[in-house]
């Protein structure tokens, strides 16, 4: 199986990078399933109905999200319905949405997991627990052998090296999100499990992080708030194409992509 996963999708610019370069990485590398981090593919922040039926439109089988995916309650009932796009698992119960799901395509099945890290980020509940109740609930549903890929939004490198040797040999790739930084570690550990810190952003790598300078830059300087608006230079695409072997559902290569 060939999963291409599609980093941090931000804003218009991003949007329209995944939409214009989807059919060359398909042509190239077709892959089973596309999946994106969608928590900044609304105006940089959140997600709405129209934005989530535009990246279906163009592609995507199934997305993950992280922290920002709370930022426009509007999306509420389609998390609460629609489990193509998920939340991470780690948020309380009570919070709408779910937190990993089964996907299928053309007879084949991927699992997807999203968690959040807790290191300098929002206080919530052991992402390495909610894993472990997360894979302990798909084993007993699912087909043994089921590849999962797991999308961990969190801030620290060693928080996600370490849920990913954690996870080594239990799902098939644990990929990074959220520092919008496209890291060079890209490797399959010794149990099978595909692993990178950060899978980078895609939308204007123009600014700083996915955000025009001349509304951030003035943060730093001031301390005082800001409106932030999203960059629309130097737009690219971060992604990763994960290989899995089809009788174990482990990883047997990741390849790091970007495009202008």
């Amino acid at each position: 199986m060939k999963i291409l996963f599609v980093g941090d999708i931000d804003g218009r610019p991003g949007r329209n990078v995944f939409t214009s370069s989807l059919p060359e990485l398909n042509a190239k590398h077709t892959p089973d399933f596309v999946v994106v981090n969608c928590e900044n593919a609304a105006a940089g922040k959140g997600m709405t109905d129209t934005v989530f039926s535009q990246l279906l439109e163009a592609g995507a089988h199934g997305m993950t999200s992280g922290n920002h995916i709370w930022d426009k309650n509007i999306f509420y009932p389609t998390l609460r319905g629609d489990a193509r796009v998920i939340r991470p698992a780690n948020y309380p119960p009570i919070c709408p949405g779910f937190g990993y799901t089964v996907i299928e395509r053309n007879g084949a099945r991927l699992g997807l997991l999203n968690l959040q890290g807790r290191v300098f980020m929002p206080p919530i509940d052991c992402p390495f627990r909610a894993a472990d109740a997360a894979l302990a609930d798909l084993a007993e549903k699912e087909a043994a052998n089921l590849p999962i890929l797991v999308d961990f939004h969190a801030e620290a490198t060693s928080e996600k090296k370490a849920l990913a040797i954690y996870l080594d040999g239990r799902v098939s790739a644990v990929v990074g999100t959220h520092t919008h930084v496209q890291t060079a570690d890209e490797q399959v550990l010794p149990g099978g499990t595909a692993f990178i810190s950060d899978v980078g952003m895609t939308g204007g790598h123009g600014g700083i992080i996915g955000v025009a300078t001349e509304t951030v830059l003035p943060r730093y300087l001031t301390g005082l708030p800001a409106k932030f608006e999203v960059c629309d230079t130097d737009v690219r695409l971060n992604a990763v194409i994960i290989e899995t072997d089809d009788e174990t559902a482990r990883a047997v290569n990741i390849t790091r992509v970007q495009m202008p």
